[in-house]
Formats: C-alpha cells, sequence, structure tokens
C-alpha cells in the first residue's frame, strides 16, 4: 500500500531524513518510534505532501507520489491527516468540523456521514458541541473522524495520544485500533511511546536522527534489536557484560545464559548481553538469590530492582501479589529465551 524507497528531506542547509526506506501493506497500521526532533513529523509531512523530497520516491500502491520529479498536491493524495494538537476549528461544532472535511460531497450527503462517523468513534450524542466543551479525548475522536470520513486510503497520525493521560491512551488507542480494522484503512502513526506503540502497531520502525534503524514486528524489534539504540529504545533492561560460549550461551557474571542469538558470533568474542524484566524470573524455589533494592508497584506487578549476591544489579516484572519487602533476599531464575547480544567493541 505504501512504500519509500530511500526517501531523504532536509531544511535549508540541515538534513532531516537520511535514505529512509519502509513499506507498509495494505490494511496494515505501522509506528514510527523515536525520540523529539528525530524526524518523525517530517516523515509523515512528505509523505502526505506538504514537504516535498530531497532524493528518494514515495509510492502509493502503483503510483508516485512524490519523487524528484513528480509531486502529486496533498488534496490530491487521498490521505488523511490527523495532527498532533488536532487542529480543530473552534467556531465549528464537532459535526461541522467532520463536514468539513466532505466539501465535494452534497451538503446532505456530508451531514448524514459526518454523523456517521462521530457515531463510530462514540461521539454519537455531542455532535452539536464545540471543541471547548469537549475533553482532550473528545477532540481527538473528533479530528479521527475528520480524518476517515472522505476515506482516504492512508491514514497519517502524529503523535495521537500525547495530549491524553495514560489510562485514556490505552483506551483509545484500543478502540482506534478496532475502528480502524473495521473499515480496512491503511495507517502510518507517529509515537514516542514504544508501550502505545506495540498495543497498535502491525509494523513498526525505530528512527534516529532521520535514520531509520529497523522496520519490522513490534516482536522483532523487542527480541530481535538492529542495534543498541532499538535495544533501549523499545524497553527497559540491564546490560552486562559476557563471552560467547557456543551460537546459544554466553557466560557472564549470573552464569552461562542459552538462549537464540540473532548473529552468529565466534567462541570467546566479548560481548554486552541485555537482561530485560521479564528475563528475570521470580522463583521461590531457585538457588539464586537476590537482595530488593527498589521496587515500583504497576498494579499488576511490581518493577523490581535487585541485587545478586555477586553485586550485580539486575531489573524483574513480579506479579503484585509477591509483595517483598526493600531489603529482602528473594529467589530468581533467568529464563532467556532470547539473547540480546552485541558485539562489546
Amino acid at each position: 500500500m505504501l512504500t519509500l524507497e530511500n526517501v531523504s528531506h532536509r531544511y535549508d542547509e540541515t538534513p532531516v531524513l537520511h535514505d529512509v526506506s519502509l513499506e507498509l501493506d495494505d490494511g496494515h497500521i505501522g509506528c514510527i518510534l523515536g525520540p523529539s526532533g528525530c524526524g518523525k513529523t517530517t516523515l509523515l509531512r512528505c509523505i502526505a505532501g506538504f514537504e516535498r523530497v530531497e532524493s528518494g520516491e514515495i509510492h502509493a500502491g502503483s503510483t508516485v507520489l512524490s519523487s524528484t520529479s513528480t509531486h502529486i498536491a496533498p488534496e490530491e493524495r487521498r490521505i488523511g491527516m490527523v495532527f498532533q494538537d488536532y487542529a480543530l476549528l473552534p467556531h465549528l461544532t464537532a459535526l461541522k468540523n467532520v463536514v468539513f472535511a466532505l466539501h465535494r460531497e452534497p451538503a446532505a450527503n456530508a451531514e448524514a456521514t459526518a454523523a456517521d462517523f462521530l457515531d463510530r468513534v462514540g461521539l454519537g450524542k455531542l455532535t452539536g458541541r464545540y471543541p471547548h466543551e469537549l475533553s482532550g479525548g473528545q477532540q481527538q475522536r473528533v479530528a479521527l473522524a475528520r480524518a476517515l470520513a472522505p476515506r482516504p486510503q492512508l491514514l497519517l497520525m502524529d503523535e495521537p495520544f500525547s495530549n491524553l493521560d495514560i489510562g485514556l491512551r490505552a483506551k483509545l488507542g484500543s478502540e482506534v485500533r478496532e475502528l480502524l480494522r473495521e473499515l480496512n484503512t491503511t495507517a502510518l502513526v507517529a509515537m514516542h511511546d514504544h508501550q502505545d506503540a506495540f498495543a497498535l502497531a502491525d509494523d513498526a520502525g525505530v528512527l534516529r536522527r532521520g535514520k531509520l534503524l529497523q522496520w519490522d514486528t513490534a516482536y522483532q524489534l523487542y527480541h530481535r534489536p538492529a542495534d543498541r539504540f532499538v535495544a533501549d529504545f523499545v524497553g527497559r533492561g540491564v546490560w552486562l557484560e559476557g563471552q560467547v560460549q557456543d551460537d546459544n550461551s554466553v557466560t557472564t557474571k549470573v552464569g552461562t545464559i542459552s538462549g537464540r542469538m540473532k548473529d552468529k558470533l565466534p567462541a570467546g568474542t566479548r560481548v554486552d548481553v541485555l537482561f530485560r524484566p521479564d528475563d528475570v524470573v521470580h522463583d521461590d524455589d531457585s538457588p539464586m538469590q537476590a537482595t530488593v533494592l527498589a521496587k515500583q508497584f504497576k498494579g499488576s506487578e511490581f518493577l523490581y530492582e535487585l541485587c545478586t549476591e555477586s553485586g550485580v544489579k539486575l531489573l524483574s516484572s513480579v506479579p503484585s501479589h509477591h509483595d517483598h519487602p526493600i531489603g529482602e533476599p528473594i529467589g530468581i531464575c533467568l529464563e532467556t529465551d532470547h539473547l540480546v547480544v552485541f558485539r562489546r567493541d
């Protein structure tokens, strides 16, 4: 559905995107992750047609949207966009904001379509309210309805949940995913929170300083990161020094760890190994002991900071009914089905 081939862009003399390439299948939801200033918004603006590419090509199916010689105007691209600040017109009601995006339809049809999409996003009883009379989550839903009502072939969303609290982000993220599935709409979303992205996306990528480091499934990003930056960005963890023993094991200060490695490294190679909180499992019967240094209650689980008898600090996700006080030793075992390993050099 969407293909980017070596897309680059700059503002004046400042490079912003560097040879970005990705493919997004029809009906899939993709997420671009990255810190502030990495180029996420610029990438969406290039796809939408608000910015011209310096090099490379952007395709929608077999149609070239952008290249060094072609630039289809934004209004001709059949692409909807939800901006980070929602960009609702303050003097128009929720219904009229959505109707505004349907200016090519007869008025009666436009109002019926607008009312239908507001109902789909759960605002069927609030069509007459103005933006200032709506909560942040409701404004976000109006912006989504406005972008979807013209039935775009591609939906772009720029940090759609950044202004919402955590609980509402999770709820709205689930609803957005269901709605996009129902409409079979292809979407590309820019985000900075990997948990929001993993809950929403089929495919995801990490952008850093304008370079797309990896484009893959969320599962692969977490368990098979392309480099240390990706590994750190998509989840917490602790790096320990180690040495490769064979294709599936590494010796560390907490013992020899077994699991599948993405890359085959020669025996004896000095490496860093990433231990994520879900790799460190609480087990009362385990002979390996670790002392609780700190803990964070997260509802269904605790995140424990632990120190082993050898002085190694680890993080562990533990079900919340295992409530251990700080200073208490607990049994742990390491379950590393996937080894995230990179050469120390």
